[in-house]
């Protein structure tokens, strides 16, 4: 059933933790290897998210295009990424597919010693609409077991991205998540019953970069990103916000939009009342801060 009415004119009023107006966060999606690829037995290769917009790809024949793109992101994009938020000691979470973190490893490892939260993203970076109940059932518990074997912790959360209509419905039966994020329907946390739900967002995300709309410089991203922070500092006077930003390495990877990130990265430091954290922080805090409604409503009786 669908939910027009969410929050409406009375969101939550309690702050962030110290009192922060926003939560800023920063995904990184790591997807490099786990693409559709003739390779690996897909009917055609991968045309989404790529630097050519409106590619088409033919049955049966690769892309080496494609290809290099994709491997651009895991050789160079994750690493030059990686090192802007070391620099700087923020944190940020990985939203990983399972294939892709096999085939490299090192990422896995990286990831986990800056202290990152990891989001299962699939077994494979492909559309799960078309998938039988089964098989994706089966790439969600194996997604876990890589995650869990490669980094040390199972992932706390999960993201599909292209969803099937069966997705949350397996993934709240694992029981082992603290929220998914597969929603763009709200700025902030909100439970399903006991499922608690942490919204996305694609209009601050370097996904744009390979869109119609797209940004057509690493300046307007930046640019975009530094007047959503502005706006919801000012806006969280009536209650705290959230700002997701996602980001790709074979996209934001390049130096003309990874100095963009920067600039933005540096900025948000200087900010005030803001709580730069990872998505797992997020579900913690709103476990605590807002428990499920029949939980609140037993504590009453």
């Amino acid at each position: 059933m669908r939910d027009f009415v969410g929050y409406g004119p009375n969101p939550p009023e309690l702050p962030w933790p110290a009192g922060a107006r926003v939560a800023l966060q920063f995904v990184v999606n790591y997807e490099e290897g786990a693409e559709r690829c003739i390779l690996d037995g897909d009917e055609a290769a991968e045309t989404h998210l790529g630097e050519t917009v409106g590619m088409s790809a033919a049955p049966g024949r690769r892309s080496l295009t494609q290809e290099s793109i994709f491997e651009f992101g895991s050789r160079v994009g994750i690493w030059r990424v990686m090192r802007l938020f070391e620099e700087r000691q923020l944190p940020f979470t990985v939203f990983a597919v399972g294939l892709a973190l096999e085939r490299n490893p090192a990422v896995a490892e990286k990831a986990a010693e800056l202290g990152c939260d990891f989001a299962g993203h699939g077994y494979r970076w492909i559309d799960y609409a078309a998938v039988d109940h089964q098989t994706e059932s089966g790439d969600i518990a194996r997604t876990v077991e890589v995650i869990a074997r490669l980094t040390g912790k199972p992932p706390s959360g999960w993201y599909t991205g292209r969803t099937s209509e069966k997705t949350r419905a397996i993934v709240r039966e694992m029981g082992c998540f603290l929220y998914d994020s597969d929603s763009y329907c709200d700025e902030l946390p909100y439970w399903i019953e006991d499922h608690l739900v942490i919204p996305y967002a694609f209009d601050t995300n370097d996904q744009r970069f390979s869109a119609h709309n797209a940004f057509a410089t690493g300046q307007q991203f930046a640019q975009y990103l530094h007047d959503t922070l502005d706006f919801l500092l000012k806006e969280a006077e009536h209650g705290p916000r959230m700002l997701s930003v996602g980001l790709h390495p074979r996209l934001v990877g390049r130096p003309g939009r990874a100095a963009a990130l920067a600039s933005f990265l540096d900025y948000a430091m200087t900010r005030e009342a803001l709580w730069i954290c990872r998505r797992e922080d997020i579900a913690r805090h709103w476990r605590a801060a807002y428990p499920p409604p029949e939980q609140e409503a037993a504590k009453l009786h």
